[in-house]
């Protein structure tokens, strides 16, 4: 019964030992946050939308719906200048063709960029924002744009 209670024992430590070694020491976190007029419950947005991010050198991506009325939209985004990694933003029409499709590379200049989308078709606008092995801090924003 001894041996049985100690080989438990043994077994116990040797898999704790285990999970332990396999942490996260590297603390690597990405929050994206849409900020705007909500609409079914979701993340589906309408009307102007801004958002801001930040990481710790982790990567992340992250769609949200958009309500654009015109075929347009006027676009903003900027990270901090001594961010590191990469910020893209993928915009697409109701029909699915790419209407914007931006980076900004920390560290680098530019560390902003502002306009006006391609033109594309009026309804709902899908919006996908990566991060990849991000450090920084950045925002971004959306309107309705002719």
């Amino acid at each position: 019964m001894k041996q049985v209670k100690y080989f438990f024992m043994i077994l116990t430590m040797v898999a704790a030992t285990t999970f332990v070694s396999c942490s996260d020491d590297d603390d690597t976190t990405v929050r994206v946050r849409v900020n705007g007029v909500a609409f079914d419950n979701g993340d589906d947005f309408n009307g102007d939308v801004d958002g801001d991010f930040t990481g710790t050198g982790g990567s992340a991506t992250r769609t949200f719906m958009w309500q654009n009325n015109l075929s347009r939209a006027d676009y903003n985004a900027d990270i901090t200048s001594t961010a590191a990694g990469t910020f893209n933003i993928v915009v697409r029409d109701i029909d699915g063709n790419v209407v914007l499709d931006r980076s900004l590379e920390g560290a680098t200049e530019p560390d902003s960029f502002s306009g006006v989308t391609d033109s594309g078709a009026s309804g709902i606008w899908s919006v996908t924002i990566t991060l990849t092995n991000f450090n920084g801090d950045g925002s971004f924003s959306l309107s309705e744009g002719n």
